[in-house]
């Protein structure tokens, strides 16, 4: 239990710091990687939902015996966003840089996955104390 509180707390805090200043970045990304972004609220809508992502880890991070089902949407959050980055780099439509961003994620899947596979489903008794 103690593992998967440390993983998904870690995922939370650098998800809140990389994809936070999202909302300050519109127009930088598009001048440094043209073309500009043409369709705002797909782009405000991905940071928003990323963002709730990093509050649900920090859900699970309090308590993953109970959220221990919402590890397994966890890891497809993370894998979704690794293969994506993958797929768009293998096509020559992502610069390098970029795709460490998705070899981050898909580290924090498998973390994930290993998470769930050691959080218990059963609720510790409160007898043993």
């Amino acid at each position: 239990m103690k593992y998967a509180k440390i993983v998904f707390w870690i995922a939370a805090i650098w998800g809140i710091l990389v994809i936070t200043p999202l909302y300050f970045l519109y127009d930088t990304i598009g001048r440094q990687d043209p073309p500009a972004i043409t369709h705002p609220g797909f782009y405000y809508g991905f940071a928003g939902c990323a963002l709730a992502w990093q509050f649900a880890f920090i859900v699970i991070a309090r308590d993953p015996v109970r959220f221990r089902a919402m590890m397994i949407p966890s890891v497809f959050e993370k894998f979704s966003f690794a293969v994506a980055q993958t797929v768009l780099y293998v096509q020559h439509r992502l610069h390098p840089s970029d795709l460490a961003l998705g070899g981050i994620d898909g580290l924090l899947g498998v973390l994930f996955l290993v998470a769930f596979f050691r959080t218990s489903g059963r609720t510790p008794s409160l007898d043993k104390a």
